[in-house]
């Protein structure tokens, strides 16, 4: 197949092919010739489901179909979370995923990752359009609850960000620096995550509800896999850990009204709150690349959103994830990790001795001096999501895209939005959406009031 011509191309990496790109001019081949339908559904927790469906080479081609059904079946796993993935079109194609996802497989990761937020083991289903599963889909209001006196907590890595949230207004709001990635005994997180209530607790006449905003996945408020806990053994993690803000909550009060949310999509409800609109995607890009998405209801689909992991680079010689083994993911290209990346392709050599955060730092400082690699550095990653954003707009229906994390902070955040927004006005004329920052300020008081209103109290729940 012959190569897609790109208007903008990253300059410092000019091996970048982006997936809409590549799937485009995939279907658009197959189009041509004698194709057949492939069904994929990806099952989650309660029988929710998300089905896909895309025309594949009916002779031939095997290797093209394998690879293209491999990047688009890891997409959709990463996207809405799962344990079992049904195929129906492609025999080729359903030995070729079955194989990926076991314990030898190019996806064991993912396999072995699945099964621990659902805890329940991995399976791929070969079946006939006759048998294939019926769409059920979920949409989980989330939010917008401002009645009484909440709680709003943000656990980042670096530092816990608690309010004290009266009737919507912030009474009180604190930033303290901890640890947790570094610390092994859970007794430390929970001791600073009470205090952090504790605290917020004090400047209220009472508690009606707690909202906890925090990286990671959770199923029913229950911690299954989060950064903060990273030192942490996986028997302390299960005793002490995988329940640990329902049982800090209780030293509140027994029936205080709890939720627990991924940060990506309490971000995107303080964007859906801010723009008093819906259909809203929030991309954070900081350590990693955290997404979160409020859908056209207003509320949550229940899905991952786990972008950090779904490939967004066709070339297999691209930089490899060294969490997942992966190639062409997101997290190399909308994070620090990014950043880094493409400072070293422009030749730069840094202190060995320094962090990523670190190095993260001397690049914005040489953006601030006017260094035109630095500059360089900044259009690339705009080029990297304006190329990007048809590929997640194939999944989620998208009005408002914010963009946000410690890497957009400074000069270079609104180098990456103008290019990215260059790049979908000439290359993707029929997206109607458009990349937007939040002020600052606003989003550090709008982040700790959208974790506050989580939670219904027991009289708006009634």
């Amino acid at each position: 197949m012959e190569e897609y011509k790109m208007k903008y191309v990253p300059v410092l990496d000019k091996g970048f092919r982006p997936m809409y790109a590549e799937f485009k001019k995939y279907s658009e081949e197959a189009a041509k010739t004698e194709n057949k339908l492939l069904k994929i559904c990806v099952e989650r927790n309660d029988g929710y489901n998300y089905i896909y469906e895309y025309k594949i080479f009916a002779n031939g081609h095997k290797d093209e179909n394998n690879l293209m059904a491999e990047r688009i079946v890891k997409t959709i796993l990463w996207l809405v979370g799962g344990y079992k993935i049904y195929l129906a079109g492609d025999e080729d194609v359903y030995e070729f995923i079955k194989a990926a996802y076991t314990d030898n497989g190019i996806r064991a990761f993912d396999k072995n990752f699945m099964e621990r937020v659902y805890e329940k083991p991995f399976e791929v289903v070969s079946c006939d359009e006759k048998n294939f599963p019926k769409e059920k889909k979920c949409s989980l209001s989330v939010g917008g609850h401002l009645d009484g006196c909440r709680i709003g907590f943000d656990a980042g890595g670096s530092d816990r960000k608690v309010s004290a949230v009266i009737d919507g207004k912030v009474v009180y709001s604190e930033e303290v620096v901890w640890f947790p990635k570094i610390n092994s005994d859970p007794n430390y997180h929970y001791n600073e995550i009470l205090t952090a209530f504790k605290t917020a607790a004090s400047k209220m006449p009472r508690v009606d509800a707690i909202g906890v905003s925090s990286a990671g996945v959770y199923v029913n408020n229950k911690i299954m896999v989060a950064s903060l806990f990273l030192k942490v053994n996986d028997e302390d993690f299960e005793k002490k850990v995988k329940t640990m803000y329902i049982d800090v909550a209780k030293e509140l009060g027994e029936n205080i009204p709890l939720e627990v949310a991924n940060d990506g999509d309490v971000t995107a409800l303080a964007g859906a709150i801010d723009l008093n609109d819906d259909s809203v995607l929030g991309i954070a890009m900081g350590t990693s690349e955290a997404v979160g998405y409020i859908n056209k209801n207003g509320g949550l689909n229940g899905w991952l959103s786990e972008l950090a992991f779904v490939p967004v680079d066709y070339n297999k010689d691209s930089m490899v994830d060294e969490w997942s083994g992966d190639y062409g993911c997101g997290v190399k290209y909308f994070s620090q990790d990014s950043v880094i990346k493409l400072a070293e392709m422009g030749g730069f050599k840094f202190d060995e001795k320094l962090s990523p955060a670190e190095k993260l730092k001397v690049v914005q400082k040489m953006m601030a001096d006017g260094d035109p690699l630095a500059k360089q550095i900044y259009e690339d990653i705009g080029t990297y999501l304006g190329h990007t954003m048809p590929f997640y707009a194939m999944f989620y229906g998208i009005k408002h895209v914010l963009l946000l994390g410690r890497v957009t902070s400074g000069l270079g955040g609104n180098i990456i939005m103008e290019r990215a927004n260059k790049i979908l006005e000439e290359e993707y004329p029929d997206l109607k959406f458009r990349i937007e920052m939040p002020d600052e300020k606003n989003r550090r008081v709008g982040q700790s009031i959208a974790a506050a209103s989580l939670a219904a109290t027991a009289k708006t729940a009634k």
